[in-house]
Protein backbone atom coordinates (compact mmCIF):
# COMPACT_ATOMS: atom_id res chain seq x y z
CA UNK A 1 0.00 0.00 0.00
CA UNK A 2 1.21 3.51 -0.95
CA UNK A 3 1.62 5.89 2.65
CA UNK A 4 -0.53 8.06 0.62
CA UNK A 5 -3.18 5.34 0.56
CA UNK A 6 -2.35 4.70 4.38
CA UNK A 7 -3.05 8.41 5.42
CA UNK A 8 -6.16 8.74 3.40
CA UNK A 9 -7.80 5.30 5.09
CA UNK A 10 -6.91 6.77 8.20
CA UNK A 11 -8.37 9.98 8.28
CA UNK A 12 -10.78 9.78 5.06
CA UNK A 13 -11.57 13.05 3.78
CA UNK A 14 -9.65 15.94 4.00
CA UNK A 15 -11.00 18.81 5.99
CA UNK A 16 -10.61 22.62 5.53
CA UNK A 17 -11.97 25.65 7.04
CA UNK A 18 -12.07 28.51 5.43
CA UNK A 19 -11.84 31.56 6.63
CA UNK A 20 -12.26 35.53 5.83
CA UNK A 21 -14.05 38.63 5.36
CA UNK A 22 -18.04 38.65 4.91
CA UNK A 23 -18.87 38.48 1.47
CA UNK A 24 -15.12 38.31 0.21
CA UNK A 25 -16.07 35.07 -2.32
CA UNK A 26 -14.94 32.45 -0.27
CA UNK A 27 -17.59 30.37 -1.36
CA UNK A 28 -17.05 31.45 -5.07
CA UNK A 29 -13.40 30.61 -4.33
CA UNK A 30 -14.33 26.87 -3.51
CA UNK A 31 -16.40 26.64 -6.61
CA UNK A 32 -13.17 27.43 -8.60
CA UNK A 33 -11.08 25.17 -6.34
CA UNK A 34 -13.50 22.02 -6.92
CA UNK A 35 -13.79 22.94 -10.35
CA UNK A 36 -17.55 23.42 -10.32
CA UNK A 37 -20.14 25.91 -10.61
CA UNK A 38 -23.37 22.76 -8.56
CA UNK A 39 -23.78 23.63 -5.06
CA UNK A 40 -21.84 22.04 -2.20
CA UNK A 41 -23.78 19.21 -0.27
CA UNK A 42 -24.45 20.20 3.30
CA UNK A 43 -24.35 18.47 6.33
CA UNK A 44 -25.16 19.37 9.98
CA UNK A 45 -22.71 18.21 13.25
CA UNK A 46 -24.40 14.99 13.32
CA UNK A 47 -23.95 14.13 9.89
CA UNK A 48 -27.18 14.68 8.55
CA UNK A 49 -27.76 15.80 4.62
CA UNK A 50 -29.49 20.18 4.78
CA UNK A 51 -31.72 21.08 2.43
CA UNK A 52 -29.36 23.68 0.50
CA UNK A 53 -32.75 25.42 -0.56
CA UNK A 54 -32.99 25.90 3.38
CA UNK A 55 -29.51 27.58 4.03
CA UNK A 56 -29.60 29.00 0.48
CA UNK A 57 -30.35 33.08 1.52
CA UNK A 58 -27.57 32.43 4.08
CA UNK A 59 -25.16 31.45 1.98
CA UNK A 60 -25.42 33.76 -0.52
CA UNK A 61 -25.18 36.75 1.80
CA UNK A 62 -22.25 34.82 3.37
CA UNK A 63 -23.96 33.70 7.18
CA UNK A 64 -22.26 30.31 7.75
CA UNK A 65 -22.93 28.06 10.25
CA UNK A 66 -19.50 26.82 10.49
CA UNK A 67 -20.34 23.72 12.11
CA UNK A 68 -22.33 22.78 8.68
CA UNK A 69 -20.02 20.17 6.36
CA UNK A 70 -20.10 21.78 2.26
CA UNK A 71 -19.29 18.65 0.15
CA UNK A 72 -18.83 19.24 -3.77
CA UNK A 73 -19.58 15.89 -5.89
CA UNK A 74 -16.64 17.19 -8.14
CA UNK A 75 -14.05 16.53 -5.02
CA UNK A 76 -15.60 14.59 -2.37
CA UNK A 77 -12.42 13.73 -0.86
CA UNK A 78 -12.65 17.39 0.28
CA UNK A 79 -14.81 18.35 3.27
CA UNK A 80 -15.19 22.80 3.49
CA UNK A 81 -15.71 24.66 6.50
CA UNK A 82 -16.95 28.32 5.72
CA UNK A 83 -16.72 30.33 8.33
CA UNK A 84 -19.13 33.31 8.85
CA UNK A 85 -17.39 36.11 8.08
CA UNK A 86 -15.54 38.52 9.79
CA UNK A 87 -16.67 42.15 9.83
CA UNK A 88 -14.37 45.13 11.38
CA UNK A 89 -14.45 44.75 15.44
CA UNK A 90 -17.01 41.62 15.22
CA UNK A 91 -15.93 39.71 17.94
CA UNK A 92 -18.40 37.35 18.22
CA UNK A 93 -17.51 35.65 14.69
CA UNK A 94 -13.67 35.73 15.58
CA UNK A 95 -14.65 33.81 19.07
CA UNK A 96 -16.99 31.26 17.21
CA UNK A 97 -14.24 30.36 14.97
CA UNK A 98 -11.38 30.29 17.91
CA UNK A 99 -14.16 27.81 19.76
CA UNK A 100 -14.22 25.39 16.58
CA UNK A 101 -10.59 25.35 15.98
CA UNK A 102 -9.67 24.74 19.34
CA UNK A 103 -12.41 21.88 19.63
CA UNK A 104 -11.61 20.35 16.49
CA UNK A 105 -7.59 20.60 16.95
CA UNK A 106 -8.39 18.80 20.57
CA UNK A 107 -10.38 16.05 19.45
CA UNK A 108 -9.07 12.06 19.21
CA UNK A 109 -9.99 11.42 15.82
CA UNK A 110 -8.50 12.37 13.33
CA UNK A 111 -11.39 11.80 10.67
CA UNK A 112 -12.73 15.02 12.50
CA UNK A 113 -9.88 17.35 12.71
CA UNK A 114 -9.65 20.32 10.54
CA UNK A 115 -6.39 19.08 8.45
CA UNK A 116 -5.40 22.88 6.76
CA UNK A 117 -6.83 26.33 7.79
CA UNK A 118 -7.09 28.36 4.47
Amino acid sequence: MEPTEDIREKFGRFRVLVVGRANAGKTTLLHRVCNTTEKPEIFNSKGEKIDAAVVQSSLDRGYHEITNELVFGSNPGFVFHDSCGFEAGGENEFKMMKEFVLERASTTKLKERVHAIW
